[in-house]
């Protein structure tokens, strides 16, 4: 971060602060150079080969499976730590920022099974993503269920030799680079009763083909459609409790919202930084721009806007851990950081002008990535559902 700026004290442990600054080197010092090497960027990717090298690499510097529980060799972070390394990771403006910890199809997938995973189901599918020899993907969206995911229609019929998928799921981030699929089908024979159970599924196994061929509005392409056509899986597969799919995949979800947020936090910041960058560097009519009053309040109102909306994704963090329910809580946290991340690079494009609106310009992907966490890991409307279920519960309850 540059000292000039206004950086408030650390608030995490001495463990937090060391693994930032490992992983600020790590940045530094090989993956940014990779990616000038490869021409890797955030919108032209890297390819699973090379994916596969970053993921080993972060695993043997300690880095990879850092979020996972203590027994399985995490760091045994608190929230607000795990908040401020993440923070700090997409701050870097690094296009391999998603991959250091494996967000995109790694340990950050598997957490939440840990705890009714079987012995088989450990030594076979977590184990193996743990240690980054292999890579996972969440299967939950469909055509006719997103923000309402207990309506989905892909099927699981139990047979003599196990369980038989058929059905389309849609839009699955890092489905193009994985191996296994952790996707949640109903096993209801009634089509009016919501019974969702979770499968692993091995993606090359018969039956089963991953479709691309899109691109998100922010150019990337590592979201694909899972197809199962007749797709048996061993009933060894099936994950915790028949008709407790969607309650394990959704069972981490006050956490999993707010850890969206340092992801948004941390990219705004890196288009604060570049507009910052350019009103002193930029000169029209015999000055720099940021000597206009005009640049100013708008640089002004995008840090106390960045301000104030990692302030609440904190407090939420510290709220987490020291056992609070924070179910609105992180649920404002996800709706106010992606809303003012979305505001702050609408700004950065202004204040670069010209540039700003060049394919090519940093911030002018920003505002298209940024614009896409509105709608990711549950939209801006699906949070002011649930912010006001929780406010009107008490009056409901009277």
């Amino acid at each position: 971060m540059d000292p000039r700026r206004l950086a408030p004290p650390f608030e995490g442990s001495d463990t937090a602060r060391e693994l930032i600054a490992r992983i600020g080197h790590y940045l530094r010092d090989e993956l940014d150079p990779l990616a000038v090497e490869l021409g890797v960027t955030h919108e032209h990717g890297a390819d699973r080969e090379t994916l596969r090298r970053v993921w080993k690499r972060s695993n043997e510097l300690g880095f990879y499976g850092m979020t996972l529980p203590e027994k399985m060799g995490g760091a045994g972070l608190s929230v607000l730590d795990h908040v401020l390394v993440k923070e700090a990771i997409y701050a870097s403006g690094s296009p391999f920022a998603p991959h250091v910890l494996g967000e995109l199809s790694g340990p950050p997938r598997i957490g939440a099974l840990v705890r009714t995973a079987t012995p088989y189901q450990m030594e076979r599918f977590i184990l193996p993503v743990a240690r980054a020899e292999k890579s996972i993907c969440f299967a939950i969206t469909e055509a006719e269920a997103g923000s309402d995911a207990g309506a989905l229609q892909t099927k699981a019929e139990r047979g003599s030799d196990g369980w038989t998928l058929t059905g389309r799921k849609r839009y699955i981030s890092g489905s193009p680079v994985a191996e296994l699929a952790v996707v949640i089908a109903s096993t209801s024979s009634d089509p009016a009763v919501r019974e969702t159970t979770a499968f692993v599924v091995e993606l090359d196994a018969p039956g089963v083909r991953v479709e691309g061929g899109y691109k998100t509005m922010a150019g990337q392409s590592h979201t694909a459609d899972i197809v199962l056509e007749g797709c048996v899986v061993p009933d060894a597969n099936r994950i915790g409790e028949i008709g407790k799919g969607l309650g394990l995949a959704l069972g981490r979800i006050t956490v999993n919202r707010l850890l969206h947020c340092p992801a948004m936090v941390g990219l705004a910041t890196v288009a604060l930084d570049d507009a910052r960058a350019h009103a002193m560097s930029r000169r029209q009519f015999g000055q720099a721009i940021g000597a206009f009053q005009s640049v100013q309040h708008m640089l002004a109102d995008m840090a106390t806007e960045l301000a104030a909306a990692r302030a609440l994704m904190l407090a939420v963090a510290r709220e987490l851990d020291a056992g609070g329910d924070a179910r609105a809580s992180a649920s404002m946290a996800k709706l106010f950081c992606s809303e003012t991340a979305f505001k702050v690079a609408d700004r950065a494009v202004q204040v670069l002008g010209g540039q700003g609106i060049v394919q090519g310009s940093r911030v002018e992907f920003l505002f298209r990535m940024l614009r896409m966490y509105r709608v990711l890991t549950g939209t801006s409307e699906i949070q002011r559902n649930t912010i006001a279920r929780e406010l009107l519960a008490p009056a409901r309850a009277a």
